[in-house]
């Protein structure tokens, strides 16, 4: 006899945070997104933890800990009054690479002053999970507590992997996200030794000559909570979370897999999941980096899905730069604003549309949301693809 079908229960978004070069805060960030872009490196100049952490709280965290902290608080805050058990309520946080600051800070110590003036906190600091440990400690939830770590995917895969908990009935609410500080005197080298930087500063997704992407950083977050429970609170809810689809190429620990094959699985089975066509899709978030071979590769798996006449696609890289592991968040976050304002941002940056590319970009000026789903993307080094389907909420 076969058991029955677990009974899958319907996901909402209730809560934004966001922290980003283009503005902290939904506000700010989404004004952001439709300025100017600047030229070099995407580093958030006027954030200041002390509004979200003490002196010494700041002082023993990483950078990339701080924007976690800091733009959980923003979406609780947003969320207002959750009111849920701390053994159903969890976390799942993404990150590429951690305390790299904190790690090149303290290797300069050893080399210099010797072992015994390396600091006490170096472990805690430079460890992937400190976001989400922290995130935990700071609401006291006490459900399941987990870190991502899959390079440029690991923000969109929390959200997936949050949405998980609470479709299970496992989790009521999980704040989920992911942050990045990787603009260190070493990683700027590493990226730019192996060629993955623009030489120019200038973030162009899809652009006929773009030449690499411009590194950024920053942190975003999100409340989700079960629909029932969202609504019974009367909570404000920005988008409801239909999907959600992981895969890996198994090809090359940086190049996409010919043809984009790794992208289009992933597209697919986010959709599948979600119970909805690829005509039901009216825009794309796409990851959209400004390289040469992953921007070639989406495009092309979005023909092979969707065809030459398919979804709006935009790529907020233009502005934001590439944030590696907290891209995907920030961009989970710009999709439910766009659901929110039934608008589109612009691909800033993109000028000529590579010739290549059979897709329908939006360039120039915001382009009008039409109602319906949004897919939202992020392909990272190793393989890794990630995708997310948010919608407004009908009933």
């Amino acid at each position: 006899m076969t058991p029955p079908a677990p009974v899958r229960r319907r996901v909402v978004v209730t809560g934004l945070g966001v922290v980003a070069c283009c503005g902290i805060g939904t506000d700010a960030f989404w004004s952001g997104l439709f300025g100017p872009a600047p030229v070099g490196e995407r580093r958030v100049r006027d954030f200041d933890p002390s509004p979200f952490l003490d002196v010494k709280a700041a002082r023993r965290a990483d950078r990339f800990q701080q924007f976690a902290v800091a733009s959980a608080q923003m979406a609780v805050d947003d969320a207002g009054d959750i009111g849920v058990d701390p053994m159903r309520a969890g976390v799942v946080h993404g990150t590429g690479v951690g305390g790299l600051q904190t790690l090149e800070d303290q290797v300069g110590v050893l080399n210099e002053r010797g072992p015994r003036r390396v600091s006490p906190f170096l472990v805690p600091m430079i460890m992937g999970n400190a976001g989400a440990a922290a995130i935990s400690m700071r609401f006291g939830w006490k459900g399941p507590c987990e870190t991502i770590v899959t390079a440029c995917a690991a923000g969109t895969q929390s959200v997936g992997a949050a949405l998980r908990l609470v479709s299970s009935g496992r989790c009521d609410a999980m704040i989920t996200g992911g942050a990045e500080a990787a603009i260190t005197r070493i990683g700027v080298a590493a990226f730019t030794n192996m060629t993955a930087l623009s030489t120019s500063g200038i973030s162009r997704p899809f652009d006929v000559e773009r030449d690499g992407f411009v590194i950024g950083e920053g942190g975003a977050a999100l409340v989700l909570e079960e629909l029932e429970h969202a609504r019974a609170r009367g909570a404000h809810i920005y988008a409801e979370l239909l999907g959600a689809a992981s895969t890996a190429d198994a090809h090359h620990i940086t190049a996409p897999s010919p043809g984009g094959a790794g992208a289009l699985a992933c597209m697919e089975l986010a959709l599948d999941d979600s119970g909805i066509s690829p005509a039901e899709v009216a825009h794309i978030n796409a990851h959209g980096t400004s390289t040469p071979l992953n921007d070639l590769a989406e495009a092309e798996a979005i023909e092979k899905l969707f065809g030459q006449d398919g979804p709006v696609v935009t790529s907020i890289k233009g502005i934001t730069g590439h944030s590696l592991g907290a891209a995907g968040a920030i961009e989970a976050v710009a999709s439910c604003l766009t659901i929110e304002h039934k608008s589109i941002p612009p691909t800033v940056g993109l000028e000529r549309l590579d010739p290549e590319m059979h897709i329908n970009v939006a360039m120039g000026d915001a382009a009008e949301l039409p109602g319906g789903a949004v897919l939202s993307n992020s392909f990272g080094f190793g393989g890794h693809n990630g995708c997310i389907v948010l919608a407004p909420l009908e009933s």
